[in-house]
């Protein structure tokens, strides 16, 4: 697509906007299938040229009529000539659906826009609020941008060692001890599927003159069934970032951005990072995957939600059934940081069993050849799709309830401990002085009392433990070690062993 393409946005409408019939069409997908099939001779990149200049073995893997689709951007009546392009037609779609002002496709990941939303509303000098368990790129676009943070905690359940929401009330505590923030942003849901409370935590930011801005990662799919919680861009947030591909059915690391009609947001300063952080040679395959997710969502998602839901209801009753497990989710709503919950998530508490949620995952890898989305300490995560296939999740209360059997032992598995100040950290320098300033790697114990250059969070559970400006505490260093010998890794690491720290060079 042109640069002009990515840098202008055009008012509400008047691109493509279309009536909600246009909702059942494709523009993007039916372009490049139309270029790609009917035999045009390329002399343009790639150079495998539409397969035929393809090794055989990914001919093979991949399919011819895939590698035909692989194709450039500035192709004439895909993404140049005429206004509105199907490129654009596409995008403005997106945004329909969601009812949003405007949409960007990602072809990096939701990474990629939390990375232009950094760039956008945290630039030099500039402060923002931000929830403490937020993806890791949003660390890396401060990295990026050079911007600050006030980080707020979420609630947290000590007893299963999961981090939920943050409540509107910590929020607006937050936001008064930074009175010049730009945005806050929150996570809704979380890896769990607990939802905030995103209208309150809208208002409060609202009345500081803040912008929310909301991952919404995990639920891309909210708001198209009435069992779902609402999008949050129907309740206030100016802006989300919606992973498409781990629910709703687009590949791999593709994505959307979407913002409100919004004057707390310069919607022209995000389409400018957005092109800043594009590649020049997206993927034609993973936009288009993005228009024809969308499509389907629109179309026919509630239907496939409602088979999705009343299949995952009766797996969710027969693994709560399973001696020493209990299944979580609805129960939870109305606890301090969640306000609703998603049933395409089954999560499991297998304490009971005497077995951690790490050795069931294993068990049921070796087993049945079943991969669950996370396991940890004490619970295990399953994602459904959209569509999900519905045997398969019939097998599994069979072969679960079989593994947990066998396996079973008398007694809970010990708890993980949370160090105190968990999630309170001093802040020593700004996170991109720290990432880039001059560092060395000394032994953990050493570190203690030194300023991190890292990023670290155990994973599972996933919630940073360390941040590049933070100084390393006796308790933080306990706390990742306990993590390591649970079975858990440390994503951001720079020794995954954590026998090292990278802190700044002490200068004293």
């Amino acid at each position: 697509m042109t640069d002009s393409a990515l840098t202008d946005v055009p008012s509400r409408g008047e691109t493509a906007e279309g009536p909600p019939a246009a909702q059942p069409t494709a523009p993007y997908l039916d372009a490049i299938t139309a270029y790609g099939f009917r035999g045009s001779t390329r002399f343009h990149v790639p150079g495998h040229k539409g397969g035929a200049g393809a090794d055989s073995g990914l001919r093979n893997a991949l399919g011819e009529r895939a590698l035909e689709l692989d194709v450039p951007q500035d192709i004439e009546g895909i993404d140049v000539g005429p206004s509105p392009t199907p490129y654009e037609r596409a995008e403005q779609l997106a945004a329909d659906a969601y009812r949003a002002a405007h949409a960007w496709f990602l072809t990096n990941g939701a990474t990629q826009g939390n990375h232009a939303l950094c760039l956008a509303l945290a630039g030099p000098g500039s402060c923002v609020v931000l929830q403490r368990n937020s993806h890791a790129s949003l660390i890396d676009g401060l990295v990026l941008s050079g911007g600050q943070a006030n980080f707020v905690a979420p609630e947290y359940d000590a007893e299963r060692g999961i981090a939920h929401g943050v409540t509107p009330e910590t929020l607006a505590t937050a936001l008064a001890e930074t009175p010049h923030a730009t945005a806050a942003f929150i996570v809704s849901p979380t890896y769990y599927g607990m939802a905030a409370d995103v209208e309150a935590c809208a208002e409060v930011a609202h009345a500081a003159g803040a912008a929310l801005i909301v991952d919404n990662a995990w639920g891309a799919h909210f708001g198209f069934h009435p069992s779902l919680p609402r999008s949050p861009l129907q309740l206030g947030a100016d802006a989300i970032i919606a992973s498409t591909h781990k629910i709703v059915g687009s590949l791999t690391q593709s994505a959307m951005l979407m913002v409100a009609e919004s004057d707390r947001l310069d919607a022209g300063a995000i389409a400018r990072a957005v092109r800043l952080l594009r590649s020049t040679s997206p993927s034609a395959l993973l936009m288009a995957s993005l228009d024809a997710a969308r499509r389907q969502l629109a179309v026919h998602g509630e239907a496939l939600l409602e088979r999705t839901i009343a299949a995952a209801a009766h797996a969710r009753e027969a693994i709560d059934a399973v001696p020493g497990c209990t299944v979580i989710g609805d129960g939870l709503v109305g606890e301090p940081g969640i306000a609703g919950w998603d049933p395409l998530r089954i999560v499991i508490d297998v304490r009971a069993t005497g077995c951690t949620g790490y050795e069931v995952a294993a068990a049921l890898r070796a087993s049945y050849d079943i991969y669950v989305e996370l396991a940890t300490h004490a619970t295990l995560v399953l994602v459904l799709g959209l569509g999900q296939p519905v045997e398969p999740l019939e097998r599994l209360a069979h072969d679960f309830a079989e593994t947990v059997k066998r396996m079973w032992r008398p007694g809970e598995a010990p708890l993980l401990a949370r160090p105190a100040g968990a999630f309170e950290h001093e802040t020593v320098v700004p996170p991109r002085d720290a990432f880039l300033g001059a560092g060395e790697a000394v032994a953990v114990e050493d570190a203690v009392g030194r300023v991190s250059c890292e990023s670290i969070a155990g994973y599972p559970p996933g919630v940073p433990a360390l941040l590049p400006g933070e100084r390393v505490t006796a308790e933080v260093v306990a706390y990742l070690r306990e993590l390591t010998a649970a079975g858990a890794r440390l994503h951001g690491a720079a020794d995954p062993t954590f026998a090292t720290v990278r802190v700044l060079v002490d200068e004293r």
